[in-house]
């Protein structure tokens, strides 16, 4: 019985630090750092757009929280060194699964933005695909604090 409670309340923990760890590439979403900052804005048209996959995080997070439930999980297979070689292997298995699952609950989907400024530079941004963008459409680009972003 208390294993079962200990199971759950491993779950509940890698299940938070999993949603925790995926950061915003938003073009809407700013960290707190870039706030109260100078940003430089210049204004162009949006020659193309292409659908792209924003990687998922890969912190570690998910290694060592499948780690632990994968340990207390199997530390429930047999009594004595049934028990502990139960528990070395949920350890890897449950280590290998919460990666996996990290990456993939932290992907998303993404948007390169290919623009012609007005200077008659192009560049090209990728950002979440929290907004739409049309080839033609005007759009302005904010870069500062080590980030670019479009928007509107």
């Amino acid at each position: 019985m208390m294993s079962a409670r200990l199971f759950a309340l491993a779950l509940a923990v890698t299940t938070l630090a999993l949603t925790g760890c995926a950061g915003s590439q938003s073009g809407s979403a700013y960290s707190r750092a870039q706030t109260r900052g100078e940003m430089h804005v210049r204004m162009g048209v949006v020659e193309s757009v292409r659908l792209v996959t924003i990687e998922g995080t890969q912190s570690g997070v998910g290694v060592v929280a499948g780690g632990v439930v994968g340990a207390v999980a199997g530390s429930n297979v047999g009594h004595g060194g049934g028990s502990t070689v139960g528990s070395v292997l949920g350890a890897v298995l449950g280590g290998v699964a919460g990666q996996a699952i990290e990456e993939s609950t932290s992907k998303k989907d993404g948007l390169e933005i290919t623009i012609k400024l007005d200077s008659g530079q192009i560049i090209a941004v990728t950002q979440e695909a929290d907004e739409q963008f049309r080839p033609g459409e005007r759009v302005r680009v904010l870069s500062g604090s080590g980030a670019t972003r479009v928007s509107h």
